[in-house]
């Protein structure tokens, strides 16, 4: 069943807003005799906590665990309700990705709060908010949802002093929308599974060898590089991205995606690129 994607600043009142969509979601779902449970998976509930914001790589841990949380709750009997910053517009189209993969409807929420507005309610909760420089760089690394991006639609936000949530509209959105079919990155396509990890394992590499190519002729940042194997193109991060780091990323994208037969074999390299594309920074 649905996805419902909350984004915004630190401390901008996420959680308040899920515990409210989370109310209206139960009632609603009593009134119709609808027997569906409402699950919110968080930093509290995969105990990552905002030490983890200090470092970079444990950040992506972070990200790398809600993912891998919503992806196994995701089911005909849930309502998936993913409360975490979700910055990363790369992140939001992983996110959506598995929505569509297994045909259900999704959603993302905003909330709408202006950073000085935010930053005082983060230096209210003292110990427990964020620490300044951490909140500060979070808030500069922000991308706001559009609209217009398949991956952010439909969007809701919610200004900071909205007494009420559109419920009836995130109702509509996530359970009377009809799901839009998956794509070809998503779709299931019978595969042997030797073939399938012979071409995992053949993709990656090409698309990292190529990247290192592209950035030492290139150079590190410009424009995003045309890699083998994928429609889509690969940043250019403003940095030398070692090949051990790129391993490193390939790695666990493979280890990850080893025991997932169910890709199209002729996108392994666009949902590859996407990976890359949401770690490397």
């Amino acid at each position: 069943m649905p996805l419902i994607i909350i984004s915004g600043y630190p401390s901008s009142g996420k959680t308040q807003r899920v515990n409210e969509i989370k109310e209206y979601l139960a009632k609603r779902l009593k009134q119709e005799n609808r027997s569906l449970r409402i699950q919110v998976i968080n930093d509290e509930s995969l105990h990552v906590t905002k030490d983890a914001y200090n470092d970079a790589r444990e950040e992506k841990k972070a990200r790398g665990a809600l993912l891998s949380a919503v992806e196994r709750t995701l089911s005909k009997d849930d309502i998936v309700i993913a409360d975490a910053l979700n910055y990363i517009k790369g992140f939001r189209y992983q996110l959506y990705c598995i929505a569509r993969a297994i045909g259900t409807p999704h959603c993302v929420v905003q909330a709408g709060v202006p950073v000085d507005i935010a930053k005082e309610w983060n230096q209210k909760r003292g110990s427990e908010g964020y620490d300044e420089k951490v909140f500060d760089e979070l808030v500069s690394r922000y991308e706001e949802p559009e609209e217009r991006n398949r991956w952010d639609s439909p969007l809701f936000t919610l200004i900071h002093d909205d007494k009420e949530i559109p419920g009836d509209k995130i109702w509509d959105a996530v359970i009377l929308r009809k799901a839009l079919p998956p794509n070809k990155s998503t779709v299931s396509k019978p595969v042997s599974s030797t073939n399938y990890v012979y071409e995992l394992d053949k993709a990656t590499l090409e698309i990292i060898n190529a990247f290192v190519e592209r950035q030492k002729e290139f150079g590190p940042g410009g424009m995003p590089m045309i890699v083998p194997r994928s429609e889509t193109k690969v940043i250019n991060p403003p940095r030398t991205v070692t090949l051990s780091e790129l391993r490193r990323h390939r790695k666990q994208f493979v280890t990850y995606n080893k025991m997932n037969t169910t890709l199209d074999v002729d996108r392994l390299g666009d949902v590859f690129v996407n990976y890359l594309n949401s770690n490397l920074e």
